[in-house]
């Protein structure tokens, strides 16, 4: 199936616990789908909504978010901001037209390597269902 839509996932990884997570994930030699590029923050927090907007808006099909559970941020209350953000940026994702489904927040530690594979596989077949991203550009 050649025609089969990929897509282009962009994934903003805590390093303290997601990070750890996916490389626990790898280590383990987990079945990842290859559509997913990692990006090292260094709190979930600490991910503006611009960036995932700006993400969405250059190309990406979907944009996943994670960080360490509730309660054991690195940071103390990082991920309480990140999830009180993420509540508005569905709002603004809706206003713009597109599907709050294409962008994904969820918990993930350390240790965690096949919840992380879970995470990644389960959100990679959501965007397939969703289809290529409608904001999308086309060249010229």
């Amino acid at each position: 199936m050649a025609d089969e839509f990929t897509p282009n996932i962009v994934g903003f990884l805590c390093n303290w616990c997601s990070y750890g997570g996916a490389d626990r994930a790898g280590s383990s030699k987990l079945d990842i789908p290859p559509s997913i590029s990692v990006v090292r923050v260094m709190c979930s927090s600490r991910v503006d909504p611009s960036l995932v907007l700006n993400s969405l808006l250059w190309g990406a099909d979907g944009v996943l978010v994670a960080g360490c559970h509730p309660g054991d941020c690195h940071y103390k209350e990082g991920n309480y901001f990140t999830r009180r953000r993420f509540a508005q940026l569905e709002k603004v994702l809706e206003s713009l037209g597109l599907d709050p489904e294409r962008v994904e927040l969820a918990w993930v530690s350390a240790s965690e390597g096949q919840r992380y594979a879970d995470v990644v596989n389960d959100f990679t077949e959501k965007i397939k269902s969703l289809g290529p991203n409608p904001l999308k550009k086309t060249p010229y």
